[in-house]
């Protein structure tokens, strides 16, 4: 059984400074985004073709990367998603694990607040592990990030495909300013599909 941890703010990490070491330099990483914050963080990183971001379907996420990893075998696939958004999820990781893809990464910005609603405390912040229910799912490898060394391992792990990973890495809850990508949803699926199969939806 993992320790226990008890996390004080000074150990709670900047969430976009996580996306951005994260996706630097990311080869050829296709990335799900889950609806909002996840979704800006991505976006501040760097606006690519190779990132779908998902501006509704509250919950979706994890399922999309699934299909996008089962779809794309040879190459890795990460969703970058909250703690809301996954705990609407949650029964994807009962399908994921019982799946296990090889290639995909569950990364979960948990910052124990919905943000999209006013900051209302999530389950998480009421002891809710999600990295224990990814575990119990089956998930090959589970993580609880807490420091800048372990995001850098981390994203070395994103480019490989030595198994089905999740990843909880608690964020400093501070609303941060939005970037956004383009909400154009035709426009969105057309250049990530021309980015991974090189032909126009």
């Amino acid at each position: 059984m993992d320790e226990v941890i008890a996390v004080s703010k000074k150990q709670l990490l900047d969430r976009r400074q996580v996306v951005a070491t994260l996706l630097a330099e990311r080869g050829a990483l296709l990335v799900v985004t889950g609806l909002g914050a996840p979704t800006y963080d991505v976006a501040a990183a760097g606006d690519d073709s190779r990132n779908f971001y998902l501006w509704g379907a509250m919950g979706g996420a994890a399922m999309v990367g699934l299909g996008l990893a089962i779809a794309q075998p040879d190459g890795p696939v990460a969703v970058v998603t909250g703690d809301g958004e996954q705990l609407m999820g949650m029964g994807a990781l009962a399908t994921i694990g019982a799946r296990r893809p090889a290639n995909l990464s569950i990364v979960v910005l948990d910052n124990e607040r919905y943000g999209e609603t006013g900051g209302q405390l999530t389950h998480t912040a009421k002891g809710v592990d999600l990295a224990g229910v990814a575990r119990a799912c089956g998930f090959h490898e589970v993580l609880t990030v807490h420091t800048d060394d372990q995001v850098q391992g981390l994203r070395d792990r994103l480019q490989g495909r030595q198994g089905c990973l999740f990843a909880v890495i608690k964020v400093d809850p501070t609303d941060l300013p939005r970037v956004l990508p383009p909400r154009d949803g035709a426009l969105l699926a057309r250049r990530f599909r021309e980015a991974v199969f090189g032909e126009p939806l």
